[in-house]
């Protein structure tokens, strides 16, 4: 039961559950364009910046940022700094926070406004990743030299420019917020959450240090 970098011991559970046969290939060809950005910068010893961008800040790029953190951490790659926005900033939608809890992560809510920020813990001796949602270009977030990856149709449709993007990667997601307040809520954002910690790991376990 190898645990590569102290993952929390739930979330090291839910990693090996992961079945990267299960990517289809037209995922894995989707996936390439990132695994290729972070292959050139490992090789030429340069920071990895990526920002995760969805229309509303508030589900899929949360979940992409988090969960590829995690994955880059487990594997060893160094320098990498994840990020998300949106078009406009609204706030992580709690179920988001909530599916992540379930899933191991230890989550600090640090204010209570209509905007929280989250501490999220992925491993037993890394900092924390801050939640919370912002616009793409937040001073929170890098201002140049970063991949701008989509992760939903509007955002990538909706923003034909991202300032300061040095290569802009489509890899979209569907919305778990389609299954708001239905019975089947939670087992849809479950669903989402895994498909992209499953897909963020693919990426990272491609890139040799």
């Amino acid at each position: 039961m190898l645990n590569k970098g102290g993952l929390l011991p739930n979330i090291n559970k839910i990693r090996e559950s992961f079945n990267f046969e299960e990517i289809t290939f037209e995922r894995k060809t989707i996936l390439q364009s990132l695994i290729d950005f972070i292959k050139l910068k490992v090789q030429n010893q340069e920071d990895i910046r990526l920002n995760f961008i969805c229309t509303h800040n508030s589900r899929r790029s949360h979940l992409s940022q988090i969960w590829a953190q995690t994955a880059a951490h487990y594997y060893g790659i160094k320098n990498v700094s994840c990020y998300s926005g949106g078009t406009e900033a609204t706030a992580m939608f709690p179920k988001v926070a909530e599916t992540l809890k379930n899933t191991g992560f230890k989550i600090q809510k640090l204010s209570e406004e209509n905007n929280p920020v989250y501490a999220i813990k992925f491993a037993e001796n890394q900092s924390p990743i801050i939640g919370f949602s912002k616009a793409y270009d937040d001073e929170f977030n890098p201002e140049n030299g970063f991949a701008a990856i989509m992760t939903c149709s509007q955002a990538d449709g909706g923003c034909p420019f991202i300032a300061g993007a040095e290569k802009r990667i489509p890899i979209t997601y569907e919305d778990p917020k389609a299954f708001d307040n239905t019975p089947q809520q939670t087992e849809k954002y479950q669903e989402r959450s895994i498909q992209i910690a499953t897909e963020m790991f693919y990426v990272f376990s491609q890139i040799k240090k």
